[in-house]
């Protein structure tokens, strides 16, 4: 496999594990709110339990990328 291949690999997972994190914290932040009586989302915007649906699809995905990749090499 070419060397770019394995790097463009290795840069989506990361990137996939960081956005999935932030997904995550953000829904999580949102969740909250919810529950204390806040509302933090604007309106029209999607709830939080697609942020964390995002975010634990995201990091489920990450790891499939990483084991793809090391399946690979």
């Amino acid at each position: 496999m070419p060397p770019i291949f394995k790097a463009l690999a290795t840069i989506n997972a990361w990137a996939l594990f960081i956005l999935s994190w932030v997904a995550l914290l953000s829904g999580y932040v949102r969740m909250l709110g919810a529950y204390r009586g806040l509302d933090l989302t604007p309106a029209g915007a999607p709830s939080y339990e697609y942020a964390l649906a995002f975010g634990f699809g995201g990091l489920v995905l990450s790891v499939v990328v990483m084991k793809l990749r090391k399946m690979l090499e």
